[in-house]
């Protein structure tokens, strides 16, 4: 099996101490960004508040127009025209 590949080369045989811990500061960086990532990735709560969050935003963008008021759930169109088909379907059946 293969190890991973971080996108840059591991110091040679012949490498000095430079290479040496410029390669071990690499690789604690690497390290501490993935257990960043799994501890971010196991915060529940903050992984519920933050989708929380965005639901909200979703909400209020599609509910407001651009000058910040409410859009009506329905429109008037729509309201308007099953009035009328109502009437109409209520008119030919008696």
């Amino acid at each position: 099996m293969a190890g991973p590949d971080h996108g840059h080369p591991e110091p040679g045989p012949d490498a000095g101490t430079a290479d040496l811990q410029a390669d071990i500061e690499r690789t604690r960086s690497e390290l501490g960004e993935t257990a960043q990532a799994l501890t971010d990735k196991l915060d529940v709560k903050a992984r519920v508040a933050a989708s929380a969050h965005d639901a909200k935003n979703t909400v209020v963008t599609r509910a407001t127009t651009a000058d910040g008021s409410v859009k009506p759930a329905i429109p008037l169109a729509a309201v308007a025209a099953v009035v009328v088909l109502g009437i109409v379907v209520w008119r030919r059946r008696r």
